[in-house]
């Protein structure tokens, strides 16, 4: 959910919701005062309406009572003149916001209001001015400010009398001011809970995500990339997660890349510098066989310059895989492209490749199963690398007394398809898909028959990737390996005018 629309919701929910909670409070809490003030004070047939009007509630409560005094000065008119009587009747009226006042003629004889008895007697009707029906009453202003009921009759010395209750007009039904304040109080606890509830989601959808991404700010600072970030929180900040959550990933993946490259680089290294130093000490070997005399002959001299000048070329070839594996990494390859005769190029490369197959024991036959000759686009010096690393390594696992390389040119619709076929340990299947990965050996351990800087295959697919072509294998252990190689050939596309 957008940030946007929580804040719209949050609005909208702190101003109904409340509204909602207390219009269903208020109506919990009348049903309930309706049914207490039935039930306490015997009020029947009363109404949501009536139950605010504040005059009518305690003249309906004051009623019974009124009719109680009502019967007493009918029966017993010497009551009113017991106090002890009217202190008990005034302290029920006192419970119900009323209080009693009795005059015996002119002149007021009880009179517990706390206003000035003149004042009062000033101000009430007179004997006989107001029916006496308990429901029945006047309202009296000025200082009183009063609901008078009155009650007639005649002391037992004949002498007229009344007794008036007197509500007063400013107070309040004791269980409406008790409904009052609890309202109040769950109207204050409804907002309590209402913006407790929104602070928390607005909380879980705001705060809660930033302080993961702190933390995960604070991971990516001290290195440490593996960790997840969840997408949480409102839409906006979600993004953000997702986004950051991105960018750890790649930043790890750089990371990790980077050790990967680190430890090819060291690996590539080690390797050299074991390669470069087998050679080194036989040259070193057989100079010094030269310099003490032990090619005393024309023949031996002869031999310890050819192995010497082998081992030079040795060291050479892996000095110029080193420097070609530098260009690799930076792609700055320098290619020359040209059209190349497939026929020509190939009896050139196999005239050069006997003569160094020759001195090694190993038999070298070409079979050129081409129709016609073929146009391939390629970097002739590019491509004979190619060749040469291909050729190198199936020296290196040469295992058969008598080594035989088979090199093979044929048409396949579009390419020109290259075989270079050995006989010699061959390569496992679990190996074969990783052959031409850097640094990718078969043999875990390495010695000095078997060496090299492990990257002459990666440096072959490399080439023929650059070229458009294909390059695969396929072997077979003990038996040997094939090489494939496809060149896209070069058609003239005629132009009409």
């Amino acid at each position: 959910m957008k940030l946007k629309n929580r804040i719209y919701i949050s609005f909208f929910v702190i101003v109904l919701v409340p509204l909602l909670l207390t219009g269903i409070a208020f109506w919990g809490f009348a049903v309930y005062q309706v049914r207490s003030l039935q039930k306490q004070y015997g009020i029947e047939e009363i109404t949501y309406e009536n139950l605010s009007n504040n005059t009518y509630m305690l003249n309906k409560i004051t009623q019974k009572l009124c009719a109680s005094l009502q019967k007493t000065v009918e029966t017993e008119p010497d009551k009113m003149e017991d106090f002890g009587y009217l202190d008990n009747i005034n302290r029920e009226l006192n419970e119900k916001n009323a209080y009693l006042v009795v005059r015996k003629g002119d002149v007021i004889t009880y009179n517990k209001s706390g206003l000035d008895s003149r004042v009062i007697a000033s101000e009430l009707p007179m004997y006989g001015d107001m029916p006496g029906e308990n429901d029945k009453g006047v309202y009296i202003g000025k200082d009183i400010q009063a609901l008078v009921k009155q009650v007639d009759f005649r002391f037992p010395d004949d002498t007229e009398g009344t007794a008036f209750v007197m509500i007063r007009a400013d107070a309040m039904v004791p269980r409406m001011q008790s409904m009052m304040m609890n309202l109040i109080l769950i109207v204050v606890l409804i907002l309590a809970v209402t913006a407790f509830g929104l602070c928390t989601w607005t909380y879980h959808g705001v705060i809660t995500p930033l302080a993961q991404l702190k933390v995960a700010t604070k991971n990516i600072k001290e290195g440490n990339l593996d960790f997840t970030i969840e997408k949480m929180g409102v839409e906006e900040i979600g993004n953000l997660c997702e986004d950051f959550e991105e960018m750890r990933k790649r930043l790890k993946q750089t990371n990790e890349e980077k050790l990967a490259f680190d430890k090819e680089n060291r690996e590539l290294i080690s390797n050299i510098s074991h390669d470069l130093k087998t050679p080194i000490t036989a040259v070193k070997g057989y100079v010094e066989g030269i310099m003490d005399g032990v090619a005393d002959t024309p023949e031996k001299m002869n031999r310890y310059i050819r192995t010497i000048y082998n081992k030079a070329n040795e060291m050479d070839r892996l000095i110029n895989e080193l420097t070609f594996y530098s260009k690799i990494d930076t792609n700055r390859i320098p290619y020359t492209f040209n059209k190349i005769h497939v026929k020509d190029y190939f009896e050139d490369c196999i005239d050069d490749l006997s003569v160094e197959l020759e001195s090694s024991g190993v038999s070298l036959t070409y079979f050129d199963y081409l129709e016609e000759d073929a146009i391939v686009i390629a970097d002739a010096e590019q491509l004979k690398r190619v060749i040469n690393n291909i050729i190198s390594n199936s020296l290196k696992y040469m295992n058969k007394p008598k080594g035989v390389i088979n090199i093979r040119l044929r048409d396949v619709g579009d390419f020109i398809q290259i075989e270079i076929e050995d006989n010699g340990k061959g390569i496992a299947q679990k190996d074969l898909a990783n052959i031409f990965d850097r640094f990718y050996r078969t043999d875990a351990s390495r010695n000095s028959s078997k060496g090299g800087s492990g990257i002459g295959l990666s440096i072959v697919k490399k080439i023929m990737e650059d070229h458009g072509g294909q390059v695969w294998a396929t072997s077979k252990e003990g038996t040997g390996t094939t090489m494939y190689l496809a060149l896209r050939k070069y058609q003239e596309v005629p132009v009409h005018e």
